[in-house]
């Protein structure tokens, strides 16, 4: 005899429910239309498809399940993946495989867990001071012309160019000299190719461009990865060509190249997107702009070292807030291989599933007066991201936490600390920065400022 509906518990029943799907409205189709729509303002939509709908929405797209999980209940159950149930390789490759396949985000099981191990020998502390006391002088000499008179500062673009020169110095152990412009314009195709609608290796496509640029990558580590492998420098690039497990595992030749590939993407073009919307911020508040001043002022001596990095406490709200309110990676997908229930909905298996930190980052439930700039948020005082485990998410979180999360800290705090001591910047009169949300937070206009040079 068949199961009566009348002997089944209400959360029983409501799991059998069909989710709620996102309607096909004009947004959707503009997008359709102009995927750049999408890119500009999918926090928009999808905060609207959660006010609308509630924590479970499935996607108006065919073929594939989509099914979003907005809030920090959902990042909690995702990130944690208590049953192993996620796969991030899965949605992964389907989104950037052909650009950056092998990186450690496209990893699983296993095998994430012993790319991770090995990788994470060239992020421990002792490392890391190394690296901090080489970002000093290469910061200091990159902004020393930044400030020019009668020009308006690019933010953006001149950061870009920093965040480069920097990977490059202490990931990869060269000076890309006139050679850091073609770069920064490989990494450009291949982001941008991995949110091409189309995929396909046609001439003057979005995504041939990317392919294109990948095998300049490949040309350019392959070409030294033996010599990394016999030498003792200590850059990034030779510790993972060089390193290996108790058990005597190693990286392939590939597979050293991939990471470096994709670390050099993510040590940059993240870092760049954190430093130009905290200088945004910075330059439409004052108050706090000459309070982080005043507090790197205080540090002895010009340079920043590793050891003084918590000390900048202000700097470290303000970083916080930047990443709130910007976060770097907008959505974090997993596919479900196996099906689960959430919030009172079976999920089925296979379906794509998307976490969304630019939505839990804005919800009023978990931040007082979210749109405002207010890194007082973060003090020990207040502690609003202490409110739920999973409410600050920027760096993701779980087994796929960022590996890189303490080296971009060092790089951002390394930037604003010589910045803020060297430079007072305001935005333009009536200026409101046009933001892209994906695939990574940026300016459309490159954010111009005005910068002047202070003295001493």
């Amino acid at each position: 005899m068949g199961e009566s509906s009348t002997l089944r518990s209400p959360a029983d029943r409501a799991a059998s429910a069909s989710i709620p799907r996102a309607s096909l409205d004009r947004s959707f189709f503009r997008m359709l239309l102009d995927p750049e729509s999408e890119r500009i303002d999918m926090r928009g939509r999808f905060m609207a498809q959660y006010e609308r709908h509630g924590p479970v929405v499935q996607q108006p797209v065919p073929i594939i399940k989509i099914v979003n999980l907005f809030g920090p209940d959902a990042n909690r159950l995702v990130l944690l993946d208590p049953d192993r149930i996620f796969s991030a390789r899965r949605p992964w490759m389907a989104i950037m495989g052909q650009i950056f396949p092998n990186g450690l985000l496209l990893l699983d099981g296993d095998e994430h867990r012993s790319h991770r191990k090995i990788m994470h020998t060239a992020f421990v502390r002792p490392v890391l001071r190394q690296y901090t006391a080489r970002m000093n002088p290469l910061v200091a000499s990159a902004i020393a012309d930044w400030a020019r008179p009668g020009e308006r500062f690019m933010a953006f673009a001149s950061l870009k160019r920093l965040t480069l020169d920097m990977a490059a110095r202490i990931f990869v152990g060269v000076d890309l000299g006139q050679g850091a412009t073609r770069m920064n314009e490989a990494f450009e195709r291949l982001v941008a190719a991995s949110m091409s609608r189309v995929r396909l290796p046609l001439p003057g496509l979005e995504f041939q461009r990317g392919l294109r640029a990948r095998r300049s990558m490949l040309e350019f580590f392959g070409g030294m990865i033996d010599e990394r492998r016999s030498g003792g420098a200590d850059d990034i690039f030779s510790r993972l060509a060089r390193a290996s497990t108790e058990g005597g595992g190693r990286f392939s030749d590939q597979q050293v190249i991939d990471h470096m590939i994709f670390l050099m993407m993510a040590a940059h073009d993240t870092t760049t997107s954190a430093l130009t919307s905290m200088m945004y911020e910075l330059a439409r508040n004052p108050d706090w702009q000459d309070r982080l001043r005043e507090e790197s002022r205080a540090l002895p001596g010009d340079e920043l070292a590793f050891d003084d990095l918590d000390r900048l406490e202000g700097l470290s709200w303000v970083f916080n807030e930047t990443l709130r309110l910007y976060p770097p990676l907008p959505v974090i997908p997993r596919v479900a291989t196996e099906a689960f229930e959430f919030s009172g909905y079976r999920i089925p298996k296979n379906a794509m599933v998307m976490i969304s930190p630019i939505v839990t980052h804005w919800m009023e439930e978990w931040w007082d007066d979210a749109s405002r700039f207010d890194p007082a948020r973060f003090s020990p005082g207040r502690a609003e991201h202490e409110r739920h485990t999973h409410s600050f998410i920027p760096f993701g979180g779980g087994p796929h936490m960022c590996l890189g999360l303490r080296f971009a800290e060092a790089q951002v705090k390394t930037i604003m600390h010589h910045v803020l001591r060297r430079f007072r910047f305001r935005v333009p009169d009536g200026y409101v920065m046009p933001v892209q949300q994906a695939p990574i937070s940026k300016p459309r206009d490159g954010l111009p400022l005005d910068l002047e040079a202070l003295p001493g």
